[in-house]
């Protein structure tokens, strides 16, 4: 049987580099640019464009892979509020209602 290839082979960037580069890209609302300069803050300087590159090679197998971990949280939320009367006083009482519950995450 043969080995899989693997994706990082000839890169200059080790592979930790670049996973935190997409991650961060898919993850985050973050340009190319932005990426690149969180990267320089941490002391690798690379190009947008091989961010870019990174993204579009590694980017769908990151969120395969990271889909799994993705809250089942929904957009729409709803409040449910009331007053009942506890020990003789009268208070208020409410709870956030997610859409997503009972449905299935994937």
């Amino acid at each position: 049987m043969p080995k899989p290839r693997d994706p990082f082979k000839r890169h200059r960037f080790p592979k930790d580099v670049i996973l935190m580069a997409v991650r961060w890209y898919c993850r985050f609302a973050l340009s190319y640019r932005d990426v690149r300069d969180l990267l320089e803050e941490r002391g690798v300087f690379v190009d947008a464009a091989t961010v870019y590159r990174w993204v579009r090679k590694c980017g769908p197998e990151v969120a395969k892979r990271s889909f799994k971990y993705k809250s089942c949280r929904g957009l729409d939320w709803h409040v449910d509020e009331t007053y009942v009367r506890v020990g003789g006083k009268w208070r208020y009482l409410w709870r956030a209602v997610d859409a997503a519950i009972g449905a299935s995450c994937g």
